[in-house]
């Protein structure tokens, strides 16, 4: 019984911590190309403006490990944009904690025009993949188990995020 409930725990800690990820490693994956985008931006300016773990995860679709993101217990009223271009993206009402070990969204600003949704078959799942409308910078996948109204779980890399805290900084 005790070997039973210890296979258990693993596979649900497993499939927890494999919920959002695409990989986990900082280096860079020479089989995986930058994003292409109409956004005017060289690869080397990208590679200039943006942090290396940005970049990884922006340009290279590349995940930070969980629980690691500063935004992921934020808990500040504010704006969430895209690291890459600046695009508000998700209100920190729109923000929940899913346990995941990243911040998790149950919708996003606007009319699904900010944020683009693309299939992805990576790693032997079917997923949906979120990257920006505007500039094509990787955020994360969307799932439909979120435990809001909306059913939606936007699971988002902190790396791709930029935060604009509320001027009247009330919570």
């Amino acid at each position: 019984m005790k070997k039973v409930s210890i296979l258990i725990t693993t596979i649900v800690f497993g499939f927890q911590f494999s919920s959002c990820q695409t990989n986990t490693n900082n280096k860079s994956i020479s089989d995986k190309k930058p994003m292409e985008t109409s956004y005017n931006k060289t690869d080397e300016e990208w590679r200039k403006e943006l942090t290396p773990e940005q970049y990884h995860v922006l340009r290279e679709k590349g995940t930070e490990r969980p629980f690691t993101g500063k935004y992921t217990l934020t808990e500040d009223k504010g704006i969430y944009t895209c690291a890459g271009c600046g695009t508000e993206l998700f209100t920190s009402d729109q923000k929940f904690d899913s346990h995941c070990g990243w911040p998790s969204f149950d919708s996003e600003i606007g009319k699904g025009d900010k944020i683009k949704k693309i299939k992805d078959l990576t790693l032997g799942m079917s997923r949906t993949e979120i990257v920006c409308a505007k500039c094509g910078g990787h955020l994360g996948h969307i799932f439909d188990d979120g435990p809001t109204a909306t059913g939606m779980r936007y699971c988002v890399n902190s790396l791709s995020l930029d935060f604009k805290k509320d001027s009247t900084g009330t919570k």
